[in-house]
Order: C-alpha cells, then structure tokens, then sequence
C-alpha cells in the first residue's frame, strides 16, 4: 500500500531556469542558449547541488573563462533572479494528498547554499512533511543513497513510497530500495497518473478513497 508521495523541487514544484536569468540579459536566444550551454552548463551547476561550495566553483569557471567573468559571477550572484513561480497545480495536488492522509516529502538536488533562498518563499515547501537536500548530504541523485537518507531520516519504507521526478533516471533512482517512480510532465498528467497508481496500490481506493493509514 502506498502511504507517501516524494516530490522532486525544480521543475516540478517550483520553476528554477537559469533563462530567467540570462535570456533578459543577453536579449539573444542563440547567445543565451550557447552560453548556458559552453560557459555556465548545467552539468557545471551540479557540483554545486554535490555539495561543493559555490565561491569554489565559480572561481575555476572565471579561470577557464576570464572574458566571461562579469556573466560567470551572475550566475550565484544574481541566482534568485533564475526563479520564477510554483509549478501550476502542484500546490493544490499536495494539499490534496495531504488531506487524504498521504505522507508528502521532498528529496531534490540543490545547493545547500542557495537553496535556504527559496525556503520561505514559495508555500508549498511549507506543506512538506520532510525533505532531503542533496548538498546539505553530499550526494546527489540517482544515487540511491541519497533515497536511503530520506527513507531512514523519516521512518519511510521504500514499497510504501512513490516518487515523482522529471528526470526519468532520477525518477527510476529508488527502485532498488522498492521506491517506484513516476515522470512528472504537468500537474494534470501527474494526478492522473496518481489516482491510477493509488488505486491500484491502496484497499481504501487510492487517491479518491480514504486516507491510508500512516
């Protein structure tokens, strides 16, 4: 029987795109993207959620790249302007969780830095019964140890968990600790998806019956 629902942050509760940032910037889309792309990737980022401190990796990108030093230094020093709203509907969809007696959590791959930035600012953090940032453990996923420090921290059992991603091989990352996956597209398609998994994996009817017993 599932009894909780795993949500990842970006891109699923809320919007984080380094665009925000850099497409008013350099009013050029192929710019901007060559740049997100060459100088500042994504890839790049990813120390930073592994939990290398950020002034670290800045100062390597601004030695490998001194001409873009002034863009390069944007990318922390203006981070918060990379954030836009709550994902449409997702709020609502874990209020509803909530009110059905589902356990609800977080588990993403963020800085330890930059993430007590959005903490307070968007509500729907503050509906979590938990979470798990990968900086603050110095692992990140798909790694299943970081799925090990959610499900030990909160006295969660794998085969009772669900997980919601929009990476499919981070969404995949738990399986072997019996946390099945879904990939998260919209708030629509994730509710159906839902009310069909916990339907199947609930006696009460899943996500339009009773709560489960926690």
């Amino acid at each position: 029987m599932i009894r909780n629902i795993i949500f990842d942050f970006g891109a699923v509760l809320v919007d984080w795109d380094p665009h925000h940032l850099y497409g008013p910037y350099f009013n050029d889309p192929q710019k901007t993207e060559w740049f997100l792309t060459e100088i500042c990737p994504y890839a790049w980022n990813t120390q930073a959620d592994g939990g290398r401190p950020l002034r670290d990796i800045t100062e390597e990108r601004v030695a490998l790249f001194p001409k873009w030093e002034k863009e390069i230094r944007m990318y922390y020093g203006r981070w918060i302007e990379m954030m836009g709203g709550e994902i449409p509907g997702m709020r609502a969809l874990v209020q509803d969780l909530k009110a059905r007696g589902y356990g609800v959590y977080g588990l993403t791959n963020w800085s330890r830095e930059t993430f007590p930035l959005v903490l307070d600012r968007y509500p729907v953090f503050g509906l979590l019964d938990g979470y798990v940032v990968s900086g603050e453990e110095m692992t990140m996923k798909p790694d299943p140890a970081l799925y090990r420090i959610l499900l030990d921290r909160f006295g969660l059992k794998g085969e009772e968990c669900l997980f919601i991603d929009d990476n499919p091989r981070n969404a995949a990352g738990g399986e072997s600790l019996g946390i099945r996956g879904i990939v998260f597209h919209d708030a629509e398609q994730v509710r159906k998806e839902l009310a069909n998994l916990l339907s199947e994996h609930s006696d009460a009817g899943g996500f339009g019956g009773n709560a489960p017993r926690r």
